[in-house]
């Protein structure tokens, strides 16, 4: 059945057949609030709101309509509401990573020192994203991480395909500029210590 099949289902009566449309799009909707809160440190909170969108979907469904957005496009836009409306009730509430009771961890095979600089490297660009305006975040988060076309960008954040080129062509900008010292840096210390050698 596809989604618009089981959506006339479920409006006439046949409410079961939701929990197959949340088998679709649940992990996709779960890595898309997890990696907006993420950059917040508050990834803890994923699971609940991913269950409060789909929440929020169920009791909205019969005011889905079809001819404004696919139904994948119409879920996302109430994952980012729900992600920010909660983002607003924690600001100023930031939790240390140490805190949050996420550890990065290093597989087995890579060297203290590889682990080290990777989870340093993870945190700045984690940094950096967060350092976005929110909609230039959530576009880099919806191409970047859930691979969704401009298009689909467009229609979640309510802009046009052009403007969301644009959003996306600033968020890399920012973040490389932001990166840029680090890396710089860092190249400069390896050439440092080849001229001493």
């Amino acid at each position: 059945m596809t989604d618009s099949q089981m959506i006339r289902e479920i409006k006439k009566g046949n409410v079961e057949l939701f929990s197959e449309l949340m088998r679709r799009y649940q992990r996709k909707i779960l890595a898309f609030v997890y990696h907006m809160l993420k950059s917040s440190h508050m990834e803890l909170m994923a699971e609940d709101l991913c269950s409060e969108t789909f929440y929020k979907a169920f009791r909205s469904l019969h005011s889905f309509r079809e001819v404004d957005a696919s139904f994948s496009t119409w879920l996302y836009t109430i994952a980012r509401n729900t992600v920010l409306s909660e983002l607003r009730k924690q600001k100023g509430a930031h939790v240390p990573l140490e805190e949050s009771g996420v550890t990065p961890v290093a597989p087995a095979e890579i060297a203290p020192e590889q682990a080290i600089l990777r989870n340093e490297k993870v945190e700045l660009v984690r940094e950096a994203i967060n350092n976005l305006p929110e909609k230039q975040r959530s576009a880099l988060i919806l191409r970047e991480y859930d691979q969704l076309d401009y298009q689909e960008i467009a229609d979640i954040l309510g802009q046009s395909v052009s403007s969301v080129k644009s959003l996306l062509f600033r968020a890399r900008s920012s973040v490389k500029v932001q990166l840029e010292p680090y890396f710089y840096e860092h190249h400069y210390e390896q050439y440092e210590g080849m001229k001493s050698r």
